[in-house]
């Protein structure tokens, strides 16, 4: 194998950076193929009616302000409370975490035993929707 540079010949037809072939005839390194040198087109696509003007962003907002504000009164007035449902939501972050950490460890004992911990869960007399 040579290390020389080659040269065009007839068996090996040259083509140079600027698309001059060296050998009439010879292949390009892209067809005629007019889309390479057309415009970038973005694939997000902004529609004319998803412009929204601030007016009407803040006509909106302040609409769905009010809507909330007479859903919190409805709630208040069927004798819910905002200290008693902050309360509940705590309640529910702890359980969540703590739901985390103990399926954290059955998952680490499950690949100790090199078991599912679907097979955990029925060993200790766990049911899957927990």
């Amino acid at each position: 194998m040579s290390t020389e540079p080659s040269h065009s010949t007839a068996k090996n037809p040259v083509s140079t950076p600027e698309g001059n072939d060296l050998k009439k005839g010879a292949q390009k390194r892209t067809p005629k193929f007019i889309k390479v040198h057309s415009k970038f087109k973005s694939p997000l696509q902004v529609t004319k009616s998803a412009t929204v003007s601030a007016a009407e962003e803040v006509a909106e907002l302040e609409r769905k302000s009010e809507q909330l504000d007479t859903e919190i009164a409805q709630l208040e007035a069927e004798g819910y409370r905002v200290e008693e449902l902050e309360h509940h939501i705590d309640m529910l972050h702890e359980y969540n975490d703590i739901k985390d950490i103990g399926q954290s460890l059955l998952g680490r004992i499950a690949a100790l035993r090199g078991t599912t911990t679907r097979d955990l869960y029925s060993h200790f007399g766990l049911e899957l929707d927990d």
